[in-house]
């Protein structure tokens, strides 16, 4: 059991800037691409609510960079659950850099904190969040990591 839910990612030309090293929403689409795996892999059923009226609002994100990555550099992505309320779910993501020579290094650190949402457009309100992803988060909790949880 790893504690984390992890994508693999190859740095691409498109995804540096002038200089040569990755722009830094890249790392804001990588978490978005990772929570949409993780669905996909692991919680379904959510998709299918999401394809209804169930809405994953994105509160807020951030990252802490603390080294440089370029085109071709391999990275997994990994996401934890780092705090659940009844309406709102906050993950933590480590991007780790994988480097030839077998060493991991982390190159940034962030978080994003979604609500659940239901109705339409024009009267969305704060939903309880689904029970099948309360469940597939289980594994990925932070206080289940440190045996603080089930």
């Amino acid at each position: 059991m790893t504690g984390y839910y992890e994508i693999r990612h190859t740095v691409g030309f498109e995804e540096t800037n002038l200089v040569g090293n990755v722009y830094y929403v890249n790392y804001v689409r990588w978490q978005g691409r990772c929570r949409e795996m993780f669905l996909k892999d692991k919680a379904p059923a959510v998709l299918e609510e999401v394809r209804h009226d169930l809405k994953l609002f994105t509160l807020k994100v951030e990252c802490e960079f603390f080294a440089e990555i370029t085109a071709f550099d391999e990275l997994s992505i990994r996401m934890r659950l780092e705090e659940q309320t009844s309406t709102q779910i906050q993950f933590a993501f480590d991007y780790v850099h994988l480097t030839e020579d077998g060493e991991e290094r982390l190159v940034a650190r962030g978080r994003q904190r979604i609500a659940c949402m239901r109705g339409p457009n024009t009267n969305t309100v704060p939903s309880r969040v689904p029970e099948q992803l309360q469940k597939a988060l289980e594994p990925y909790s932070t206080a289940a990591v440190n045996g603080k949880g089930a």
